[in-house]
């Protein structure tokens, strides 16, 4: 909950589970997620100062696809979610085919499992039931901000923005509509898809059952590396961000200028200033926050995510273990979907605090060669990094991240630039200012973190963890 000026009054949390069913599967189940969404809109309402509380922004994991009855809205099986690769080989074959071309062109994207299409043509492919009722017209697939609205709507929108559009490989980011081309290649009908508004656009409003006897007008949608962008102040051309969360997420805002990147970077949709459309480089990392859990979930490490920083800073370094987490493939700048997690260089000294420290560095080192990437695709020299996400208020990641990449990380005070974001984006689709920099203006100056170490040495130890992902790639 943020007030008029983009300050944080209060703040309601809760994880759902995730589902693996087989190996490099990942989905989730619609009732889990707005299960989460019913409960922590019931507590926000219920703090002690959301009594004006009149608008409502939605940001979400933007890949993630869903079957829903159209009627109903009733979720007709799990979702596949952005980290699954399950459709890895039909992408391969489609690549193989000739369609990659096409799908950069219309899309920006690359022709691989993180993006809706083909996870939308598999559920096709698997299901006669689902696809006898889709050519009935019955089913509407939906990201996640589709399936939430039409949830807190009571049922009456099915609405999406560009930024989720544009993450499907099924929208036109020059058109900014979908591509009937595209839903044909992958045997979808645009019909089957929700409608595209501007992500300051009001898609309707709360239905009282579902919002605490209120009624809110929902304003700001967008997906959650556009709104982390449009909540660090990243509006014009050049601004540029890093969000660590489940994923890591790069961000550069190129303004009105389409550019394509030929080393891995992808072309998207981001906000402007005005909350009009414009095009952005992205560099996506699978795997963040998620090593992190990994190790809490599935190893036992610590029982709380924020106790890695203190385990790992028990070593001075990670005794020359390389954690590569792959577990989802690597996106950019390999884009292989058939690598692999791995532990390299074990030891019978190798402890626990290693491994976390190790998998820090893997945090920062992934990032680190993204931002190589930028500087070169883009020509810009990149001197400053805004941070955000929860990861980011682990210190030592980003002091590591400050030395690897040899450029000052910026960190808000506030690291959930995620929700402020939408925040930023329903206020200013509902006039509570004609300039999103006006309120973000008035908060407290980031914290900064200087590269400390010299750059010899970190050029060095980026080499070893290339050669370390050079052990793990499918290729």
């Amino acid at each position: 909950m943020f007030d008029g000026e983009l300050r944080s009054l209060g703040r309601a949390y809760r994880e759902f589970p995730q589902h693996f069913p087989q190996p490099g599967w990942v989905e989730h189940e619609a009732s889990e997620i707005l299960g989460a969404v019913d409960a922590v809109v019931e507590e926000i309402l219920a703090h002690p100062k959301a009594g004006s509380v009149e608008l409502l922004g939605i940001t979400n994991q933007r890949e993630t696809i869903f079957a829903l009855e159209r009627e109903t809205g009733r979720a007709l099986g799990r979702g596949i979610v952005w980290q699954d690769r399950r459709t890895a080989e039909q992408c391969a074959g489609r690549r193989a085919g000739g369609q990659g071309d096409l799908v950069a062109r219309r899309t920006g994207l690359l022709l691989d499992p993180y993006f809706s299409a083909s996870k939308i043509a598999w559920m096709l492919e698997q299901d006669d039931g689902l696809a006898q009722r889709n050519a009935a017209g019955e089913v509407v697939f939906a990201t996640v901000d589709t399936l939430v609205i039409h949830h807190l709507t009571g049922g009456r929108v099915y609405a999406t923005d560009p930024t989720n559009a544009c993450r499907t490989m099924l929208f036109d980011i020059e058109a900014r509509t979908w591509s009937q081309e595209l839903c044909s290649l992958f045997g979808i009908e645009s019909s089957a898809l929700a409608a595209v508004n501007e992500s300051t656009a009001c898609v309707g409003h709360t239905d009282p059952a579902r919002s605490a006897g209120r009624t809110l007008s929902i304003h700001g949608v967008a997906g959650d590396q556009q709104a982390a962008l449009f909540g660090q102040g990243c509006f014009d051309a050049g601004s540029f961000k890093a969000t660590y969360g489940t994923g890591s997420f790069l961000l550069l805002n190129t303004g009105a200028e389409r550019r394509d990147s030929t080393r891995g970077l992808i072309t998207t949709l981001a906000i402007g200033r005005r909350g009009q459309s414009v095009f952005s480089l992205e560099g996506s990392v699978f795997i963040c926050g998620a090593a992190v859990q990994w190790l809490r979930d599935s190893l036992g490490f610590f029982r709380d995510a924020s106790e890695i920083e203190a385990l790992a800073r028990t070593v001075e370094d990670s005794g020359g273990v390389f954690f590569v987490p792959a577990f989802a493939g690597l996106g950019a700048p390999y884009w292989d979907a058939e690598a692999r997690g791995a532990l390299l260089g074990l030891t019978r000294g190798s402890e626990r605090a290693h491994i976390a420290r190790a998998a820090i560095e893997a945090m920062a080192f992934q990032n680190a060669e993204l931002i190589e990437l930028f500087r070169s695709e883009s020509g810009l020299a990149v001197e400053s990094v805004l941070a955000d996400g929860g990861a980011a208020q682990n210190d030592l990641l980003m002091q590591i991240q400050a030395d690897l990449c040899r450029a000052r990380v910026l960190r808000p005070r506030n690291v959930e630039a995620t929700a402020r974001g939408a925040a930023a984006l329903a206020g200013l689709g509902a006039g509570l200012w004609s300039d999103p920099g006006e309120p973000l203006s008035k908060h407290a100056a980031p914290e900064a973190f200087e590269p400390e170490t010299e750059a010899l040495v970190q050029a060095e130890r980026l080499a070893d963890w290339k050669r370390a992902v050079a052990r793990v790639l499918g290729r």
